[in-house]
């Protein structure tokens, strides 16, 4: 696991510094901003279409091989775009084309490695494994955008390219290295078959059976509804606060960069508190995102910057941890051959999210103002889950307690288990 967690850091590193690279080459081809935005989403499309078919494809083939695999390719493709840049016969087109490629190869390399840095601690610490992902994540995208400058004006932009190349190459000489740990959850395909239970056959292997047992699971859909809603009322900090910073706290780009500092720095105590949960539930998940609606409200609310700052740690804390609690649920309650296609349904409908959420937040602060889109977006999250949390309450069974009267049989349950 520490040997992961070192290659996941370095791979992430890598990733954020291409994609800080890439958002400055598009600009430096187009002088676009949309044609920046275009070849994110190009990159993040496929996971809409094909990340079911990935998630599938994790359930059936070889779990380490399958990382391995897709590692070596995302660094083919990195090292491609190196060499394309160096020989300055790099386009749109062609950039759009290595984006979709990057994107259709993550539907798979995503649930894989996930699923993989799962197997390799026990069961009961796998929320703890989450947290430290998480924490890698946040510590590789600060170190990754950091180095992303320093490499451009002293290598050139290539140099990014073939050191994210390097990171995947990097990865995948990691796997084969790798050792489940005891009382871990192995592959479903590697497991014995028990009296009564058949193996799973290539039938059920399909994208249908993941589809089907999402939608049948109220667990998943109480928490793809929770973390819908906040994600399009709430989250999008790099829309929300930069307009509220340089516009009604009248502060420039330094006081957002400070802003986005304590966002990060938040973000990186949540993972470390989310890796000590133990026992993470929807509910849990449900009361941090009401918490973080309500932290919202006051930052909308804020008179000043230094208020705002103080805000803002909180809120990052309550998301990172939320995070790690929701991915926790997700990647434990379903059953070991199916975990690849729950995870393939759930990239989808978050791409839905990622490319629905802002344009209906920007609606929203044209509408309201950029104080009232969050005020009125904090205030729809807590309600909304509170009013879920209510209505769950008084569907739940109410447990009764009957009191024995003379001639009743008792020991039910003992006569059954004789009989």
């Amino acid at each position: 696991m520490r040997w992961w967690s070192v290659a996941n850091l370095v791979s992430n590193a890598g990733t954020w510094m291409q994609l800080t690279v890439q958002n400055l080459l598009v600009l430096q081809i187009t002088g676009s901003a949309a044609a920046t935005g275009l070849s994110m989403s190009v990159q993040a499309a496929p996971a809409l279409f094909v990340s079911l078919l990935g998630g599938a494809a994790v359930d059936r083939w070889p779990r380490k091989l399958t990382v391995a695999v897709s590692q070596a390719l995302l660094g083919a493709v990195a090292f491609t775009t190196a060499l394309l840049v160096a020989l300055d016969r790099i386009d749109m087109p062609a950039l759009m084309v290595l984006a979709a490629v990057t994107g259709v190869i993550a539907t798979v390399d995503g649930p894989a490695c996930a699923l993989l840095g799962n197997d390799l601690v026990p069961v009961e610490d796998v929320p703890s494994a989450i947290g430290v992902g998480a924490l890698v994540h946040s510590a590789g995208r600060l170190t990754g955008t950091a180095l992303a400058g320093v490499t451009v004006g002293f290598l050139g932009t290539s140099a990014a390219y073939a050191a994210n190349g390097l990171s995947f190459l990097f990865v995948a000489a990691v796997v084969p290295f790798l050792r489940p740990a005891p009382g871990a959850v192995r592959e479903p395909l590697s497991e014995p078959v028990s009296a009564g239970r058949a193996a799973p056959n290539r039938v059920e292997m399909g994208v249908r059976q993941g589809l089907a047992f999402f939608a049948r699971r109220p667990r998943l859909v109480a928490l793809a509804a929770v973390t819908g809603i906040s994600s399009v009322f709430g989250r999008n900090y790099g829309l929300t606060l930069a307009v509220l910073v340089t516009g009604p706290l009248a502060g420039g780009a330094g006081a957002f960069g400070t802003v986005s500092t304590v966002l990060a720095v938040g973000g990186i105590l949540g993972a470390v508190l989310g890796a000590r949960l133990r026992r993470p539930s929807v509910r849990t998940v449900g009361l941090l995102a009401a918490a973080g609606g309500l932290l919202q409200v006051a930052a909308g609310l804020s008179p000043s910057l230094a208020v705002l700052l103080v805000l803002v740690l909180p809120m990052a804390v309550v998301e990172s941890v939320s995070d790690t609690a929701g991915t926790a649920v997700l990647q434990t309650d379903p059953p070991a051959h199916l975990r690849g296609r729950v995870l393939g349904v759930w990239s989808s409908v978050g791409t839905v999210w990622g490319l629905g959420g802002p344009p209906a937040l920007g609606l929203l602060m044209e509408w309201a103002g950029t104080r009232g889109a969050l005020v009125a977006g904090g205030l729809l999250i807590a309600g909304a889950i509170g009013a879920g949390l209510l209505a769950r309450r008084r569907t739940a069974p109410t447990p009764v307690t009957l009191t024995a009267k003379d001639g009743d049989m008792t020991g039910r349950a003992a006569l059954g288990t004789a009989a």
